[in-house]
């Protein structure tokens, strides 16, 4: 093994506490910072609420579940010798290859002697007497450490609708965040599926290869794209192995950390035969490349957003025989673009079956679920099969469902009131010692590469602290001023900033979250990083470090 492991010298048991440092959550975040975390050796537990690692891997086994980053590029990077005892069988992987791969990744480190299954975080407690934090658990048991590390994700605590009647229902129902490892066949059945985000669109069009019949209940369409996946040539698997430097070295210099950047040019520079021929090119092109591969105006500039969406439009029209089930799947309501783009693989041709049928449930909202089905404002349907595709509380959801109190006893429930306040994503005022792998306001896109960069950020700190005798790390309130002001500052002029959706902190389903606010930062990866790497290098002075 590449890397190498020190044995755990920290001093909580000194101080007579459990643990230097508890991570919540062993996705790819809370993995890999157990790896680095004990490179420092400190005593480190991981609490995980599920049966394994994996995190979004873990429980998202709905149908279809794949990555849209190609997987050369998502996998981690930091040791060269694991890039190249693993092989990806396709440029998006599927999800069951995706957790082979972390199972495969804590085997190899060892991961697993240092992580409690079954245990989620109920509480966690910031103690001013101690300077420290108690972990308890739902079990009742409590865990006090220094440090209180948040690896829980940013799309992980999944919501259901608000419709009466859901424990009614006497068949088959899920969310797709908590599908049965088991899996499910829908042979024959007669399926419901609710929500058409890219939890939807990816279920969708795997069930309906099998199902007798199925309902898509649709509120909100969404702007798709072609994913245009395929496996990986032997050839291509020898090329890839030799150009990860170049791979890595690339994600790190665009936008979002994706393979694709936004073209130089603006919407109107070339010709509008130049223009289609640059669409039809990326609509033919695999990933992303459509959606941060665009002309450089397309999310700033409604006339440029236009061509796009117009565009995107007429391939729909291409796709859907029905021209009426055609308009209806064709978003007015949002630009291409400025919500999530889900990327899909013959999504549209679903709605030419003869056994699929398209509700829009804004027009024929849903009254109830019934034992046997759902009733809307028009009709009656029986179901053996109801799939919620509903999504997730996302970016601050994770943190609203752990009892989180810092200094005097503050929520931070409370503190994010009026949306997030951070220090770079990682750190909340009022809250020392608490640091974030993944909270809102960090850099997105490609996420395992802002994860690595999160989680090495965050171990250079600890370090830090360990070389000077430190015991306790705040936000200084002026920094957080700082930097909640540049996140705000960076989604002036975005028309993502206009629409409702996950990324403006608008969740219909979840109480006190219909206002748009700056849920996420807008600003570029390699900006993202010289702010944080200035901090380092500038010897932490927005920090109090004491």
């Amino acid at each position: 093994m590449a890397l190498s492991m020190t044995e755990p010298t920290g001093t909580a048991s000194q101080a007579g506490l459990d643990h230097d440092a508890i991570v919540i959550g062993a996705g790819m975040s809370g993995m890999y910072q157990l790896i680095r975390l004990r490179q420092l050796g400190l005593r480190v537990r991981v609490f995980e609420a599920g049966t394994g690692v994996g995190g979004t891997w873990y429980w998202n086994r709905y149908p279809g579940a794949r990555f849209d980053s190609e997987s050369y590029s998502y996998g981690y990077s930091f040791d060269p010798e694991l890039l190249q005892d693993w092989s990806w069988s396709e440029h998006f992987a599927p999800q069951p290859e995706t957790l082979r791969y972390l199972n495969h990744v804590a085997d190899k480190y060892d991961l697993r002697r240092d992580i409690q299954f079954e245990a989620r975080v109920a509480s966690a407690h910031y103690q001013d007497a101690t300077r420290s934090w108690t972990v308890t658990l739902e079990d009742g048991s409590r865990h006090s450490s220094r440090f209180l590390i948040t690896a829980i994700g940013v799309l992980s605590a999944p919501t259901l609708p608000r419709i009466e009647g859901i424990d009614s229902f006497q068949g088959q129902s899920w969310h797709t965040a908590r599908w049965p490892k088991e899996g499910v066949d829908f042979t024959g059945k007669r399926v419901a599926v609710i929500g058409t985000g890219a939890t939807g669109v990816q279920t969708i069009q795997e069930v309906a290869k099998t199902a007798g019949h199925l309902t898509v209940f649709q509120r909100t369409p969404n702007w798709c794209a072609p994913l245009h996946n395929r496996p990986i040539t032997e050839e291509e698997q020898r090329q890839i192995k030799a150009s990860y430097p170049e791979i890595f070295r690339r994600c790190q210099e665009t936008f979002s950390c994706f393979l694709h950047t936004a073209d130089p040019r603006g919407t109107f520079e070339v010709t509008k035969e130049e223009r289609e021929a640059f669409y039809e090119q990326l609509y033919a092109s695999p990933g992303f490349g459509i959606w941060v591969g665009n002309f450089k105006d397309m999310l700033t500039d409604r006339a440029a957003n236009k061509e796009i969406s117009d565009f995107a439009a007429r391939k729909i029209r291409e796709r859907v025989k029905d021209p009426k089930v055609a308009e209806m799947l064709i978003p007015t309501n949002h630009g291409f673009g400025t919500r999530r783009l889900p990327l899909e693989t013959r999504y549209y041709e679903v709605y030419n079956q003869p056994n699929v049928l398209l509700v829009d449930s804004k027009a024929t909202p849903i009254e109830r679920i019934t034992p046997t089905g759902i009733r809307t404002s028009a009709a009656e349907y029986e179901f053996d099969i109801i799939i919620y595709a509903t999504g997730f509380d996302a970016l601050t959801g994770a943190f609203d469902r752990i009892d989180l109190r810092g200094a005097d006893g503050l929520r931070l429930k409370e503190a994010w009131a009026g949306g997030a306040r951070t220090f770079m994503g990682m750190m909340v005022e009022g809250f020392p010692n608490m640091l974030m792998l993944l909270g809102p306001h960090t850099a997105l896109g490609n996420i395992p590469r802002s994860i690595e960069y999160n989680v090495d950020w965050v171990t250079a700190l600890l370090r830090h602290m360990q070389a000077k005798g430190l015991t306790r790390v705040a936000a200084r309130p002026e920094a957080v001023r700082a930097w909640t002001e540049h996140v705000m500052s960076c989604a002036e002029g975005l028309l993502t900033f206009e629409v409702d959706s996950w990324m403006t902190g608008v969740n219909r389903n979840v109480e006190g979250k219909q206002t748009r606010t700056v849920a996420r930062y807008a600003g570029s990866a390699p900006a993202y990083r010289a702010w944080c790497d200035e901090v380092a290098g500038g010897g932490y002075r927005e920090l109090v470090l004491d």
